[in-house]
């Protein structure tokens, strides 16, 4: 069985307004663990909500490998959606970046919430049932405090087996609410690692029968916090200016393409930005150092390092697309130089 490879090809589907994750399994022998020897493959996207029943193969070209924690000789391959004649499929986010504009100048980094849910009752992992306020269960530590920490640490054990660049976890302001954040660079390879990032925590929480929830406002209107994407990127202009008059260039650009922008920071997002519980509201746009409260933040640490370095966009919902966002993202910046 040594000789035998289990390649999991990883997909998004074509649900609206937010796409979900497929995946089913190939194997294969003698395989070298290299992308180039991964076979393009077919699936029915009639079930997936990708195509008619009358003419229902698609395709998926696989884009990256990474190994699979769960299985002894086993990988993740993540791919794109392509339509029988070879052209992207329209659910097709990864296809929005310019290839142009896919190098290693840009650097992502990005802040992923989530809440792990429980299917009984419909409610956040260990959600009280007193009158607790959200903010004790930031970083916190303790039983009364902090739930599913197993859970989240054989998540981020997952992700770190596969090569993810996982930088960091924390418990976040409301009850059952977690963050990871993620750098790469590029674009896509951002977005790749993402997507199989966010996979590998809904098979990790079948293992617990749970669920996680990508909502970005989940408790509906309550004061309990929604869950955000916030999206860190710079690229050399911004790393090396050390000049306040070029961030404040890129912000300002930000704020003359807000559709562009909201049209792809992911479903629900008005739920969420209300400009309340550290958000700026959806009909509004601001900028400013070290302001949680603003549409794009410019960190502390860019203005001590004499204007060098990157900004925030807080805007992104926890459910967006890391492929679109990324796009966007570079297109206005790319805008203003």
């Amino acid at each position: 069985m040594a000789d035998k490879a289990k390649l999991e090809y990883i997909w998004l589907d074509g649900y609206e307004p937010t796409q979900s994750m497929r995946s089913k399994t190939m194997i294969v022998s003698d395989f070298s663990g290299n992308l180039e020897d991964c076979k393009q493959w077919s699936f029915d996207g009639s079930s997936t909500k990708q195509a008619e029943g009358n003419s229902s193969d698609c395709l998926l070209k696989p884009v990256a490998i990474y190994p699979d924690p769960d299985r002894i000789n086993g990988y993740l391959v993540m791919c794109e959606v392509y339509n029988a004649d070879g052209t992207p499929h329209a659910s097709n986010g990864r296809a929005t970046i310019d290839e142009d504009d896919d190098d290693d100048d840009f650097w992502f980094g990005y802040e992923q919430e989530y809440f792990l849910w429980d299917p009984e009752t419909n409610l956040p992992y260990g959600f009280p049932k007193d009158a607790t306020g959200q903010g004790q269960f930031y970083c916190s530590v303790g039983a009364s405090n902090t739930f599913g920490r197993d859970i989240i640490e054989a998540h981020l054990d997952m992700c770190l087996d596969a090569g993810l660049n996982v930088e960091g976890i924390n418990a976040e302001v409301a009850v059952g609410q977690w963050e990871y954040q993620i750098f790469a660079k590029g674009a896509k390879n951002a977005g790749d690692e993402i997507w199989v990032s966010r996979y590998l925590a809904e098979r990790n929480a079948e293992k617990y029968g749970l669920e996680i929830n990508w909502h970005p406002k989940p408790l509906g209107a309550t004061d309990w916090n929604g869950s955000g994407m916030h999206v860190n990127f710079s690229d050399t202009k911004l790393r090396t200016s050390g000049d306040e008059a070029v961030f404040n260039k890129v912000c300002e650009a930000f704020g003359e393409n807000i559709k562009k922008h909201m049209d792809v920071y992911g479903a629900h997002n008005e739920q969420r930005l209300t400009g309340l519980h550290e958000t700026q509201s959806i009909h509004e746009f601001s900028y400013g150092v070290s302001d949680r409260g603003a549409s794009i933040r410019i960190p502390i640490g860019t203005v001590e390092d004499g204007w060098m370095g990157r900004l925030e966009d807080r805007r992104p919902s926890s459910n967006g697309d890391p492929y679109k966002i990324g796009a966007v993202v570079i297109s206005t910046t790319k805008s203003t130089y």
